[in-house]
């Protein structure tokens, strides 16, 4: 595919989708439009059907008007000429005059001859203009004889109705002569009138559509003003919780837009100011305990060599072989042996702790049989009669032995501490994972203590706050077990003790900045962060 397809099916795609994320319905700008759209619509609608209908109103009745007034003077004017009784030819005579009007329309006069029949005069001929033609009711009323009084001073009036004949409309009207006559009947067309109200309706149904779509266009050209700030302002916040605190907006104008663009950049400004105070006195922190922890490594090198001098002569003088202890003096130096073998282990996982959160922690792979490194584990702290290893040899996989020597020595320490042997670690593979479980035999974890166990610095009884291990042991194999992209999880098992589950990959990609696994803090147990502690010296869950 070559560079100009690639580049054209791209901008396909983004046209598509951009034409797909404004015609979605949730999507204000479409919202405003259509609401703009709805209101020219119905305005317009409105407005043309109004003006239709006058203009309708207006023409008919014009032109109905000077229909009528034009039928009444000729029926004045040469109907009442007739004799009392004409011939049928005298009517037609009439009746043909009558329709050469300046208005042009068709008329039918009837009357009595001396005979006493009733004859007809019609002015298109016999095949013209016809009394059927007349509707029932209008010939009713127009020979309907009325009262003559003070407010009705003549006995016929002039009639007149609208009638539709196969789609065309037609004015019907008719009235007798007074003082005795002929009765005349006239049939005007309307249809040049209906096609000046049907191109007007054409008219106004145009203007209503360029209304319609002249108020979709400033629809959307006010959208674009209105929504343009707005979508900035998404934009500036999505990058804001994407941790760009130098995120800032553009402002301009004196509106309520700029002044919502003015408090976004007050906000985003405290915000930054209040990160990095808060970035600043976490890093001092850090340095404080990573400095504290290296001043301290000095004294306590000096003081683990006393110490193991000590514990030398204390195990000589346990032999029978006489010391020089006093026997008020040997609690003291038990004690001190202790606390200084505490100190150093303490030391040792602050430190460890620092380069996770310093972000300096990396992996040494290699490439490890899980089985012998647990073996080695266990036998390096004399744990062999404690502990029953199910794992089957073969299973391989890179990681850091260090690390994983870690993490083992804090779960089976813990196991062993806390819940008692027989301590059951079985290694299975599960995909691309190596999944080892440690199960103990014990009373199992209290619920309420389940989500801290992973916890830095968490002991579950408060009784008991001083205890052999720092509360850092646990947190160190978690913060491990992330850099090699794994996790540990705690549980109760059905038949009784407390299961710890360690997932490692097989083959862990390169580690990322440890920062990203910084909010993993932890620990209730702690075996040694280095290597090789003894079984003594492993602390169990709190």
């Amino acid at each position: 595919m070559t560079r100009e397809h690639q580049g054209g099916t791209r901008g396909w795609a983004a046209a598509r989708k951009g034409v797909w994320s404004w015609l979605r319905f949730t999507s204000l700008r479409l919202r405003l439009v259509l609401v703009f759209g709805l209101v020219a619509l119905t305005a317009a609608v409105s407005a043309s059907g109004i003006a239709y209908w006058l203009n309708r109103e207006a023409v008919l009745t014009r032109t109905q008007d000077a229909v009528l007034r034009d039928f009444e003077q000729e029926m004045q004017n040469r109907a009442g000429a007739l004799p009392e009784h004409p011939t049928q030819d005298e009517l037609q005579h009439t009746a043909g005059q009558m329709a050469n009007s300046s208005q042009r329309f068709g008329v039918l006069l009837a009357a009595e001859n001396a005979d006493g029949e009733t004859v007809y005069g019609s002015s298109g001929g016999l095949g013209g203009f016809a009394l059927s033609d007349v509707p029932e009711s209008l010939r009713t009323a127009v020979n309907k004889e009325q009262k003559v009084t003070s407010a009705n001073k003549h006995a016929y009036h002039l009639y007149w109705q609208r009638m539709s004949d196969d789609g065309t409309p037609y004015l019907v009207a008719g009235t007798r002569v007074i003082g005795g006559g002929p009765t005349g009947y006239m049939l005007k067309s309307l249809e040049p009138e209906a096609k000046d109200l049907n191109s007007l309706a054409w008219s106004l149904g145009i203007a209503t559509a360029l209304a319609l779509l002249g108020s979709a266009l400033l629809a959307q050209a006010l959208a674009t003003t209105v929504l343009k700030p707005v979508h900035r302002l998404g934009v500036a916040a999505r990058r804001l919780g994407e941790g760009k605190l130098d995120t800032r907006l553009r402002v301009s104008g004196t509106d309520e837009l700029a002044d919502l663009s003015r408090t976004f950049n007050s906000a985003a400004e405290n915000l930054e100011k209040r990160v990095a105070d808060m970035a600043g006195r976490e890093q001092a922190s850090r340095r404080f305990v990573a400095d504290m922890s290296h001043e301290l490594r000095t004294p306590l090198t000096a003081l683990t060599a006393v110490t193991e001098v000590l514990e030398e002569e204390l195990e000589y003088e346990g032999e029978g072989e006489g010391g020089s202890f006093d026997p008020m003096v040997e609690p003291a130096v038990r004690l001190v042996v202790s606390e200084t073998r505490r100190l150093n282990n303490l030391v040792e996982n602050l430190m460890e702790v620092t380069r996770f959160d310093a972000g300096t922690a990396r992996l040494v792979l290699d490439d490890v049989d899980v089985a012998d490194q647990i073996t080695a584990c266990i036998d390096a702290r004399a744990w062999l009669d404690a502990v029953d290893l199910d794992a089957a040899r073969g299973i391989h996989a890179r990681l850091d032995p260090r690390r994983l020597d870690v993490i083992l020595a804090n779960l089976i320490g813990n196991a062993l501490k806390h819940g008692g042997s027989p301590v059951r670690v079985s290694v299975t593979r599960a995909d691309d994972e190596i999944v080892i479980r440690v199960r103990d035999h014990g009373p199992g974890i209290p619920e309420d203590v389940l989500p801290h166990v992973f916890d830095r610095f968490y002991k579950a009884s408060a009784s008991r706050p001083r205890s052999e291990g720092s509360g850092l042991g646990l947190s160190i194999a978690m913060e491990n077990a992330h850099i090699h992209g794994g996790g540990i999880t705690a549980e109760n098992s059905p038949e009784g003790g407390a299961v710890f589950v360690l997932r490692l990959p097989q083959d862990p990609s390169p580690p990322v900045d440890d920062d990203a696994v910084d909010g993993v803090h932890g620990g209730d147990g702690e075996g040694s962060a280095g290597d090789g502690s003894r079984g003594k010296d492993a602390k169990g869950r709190a």
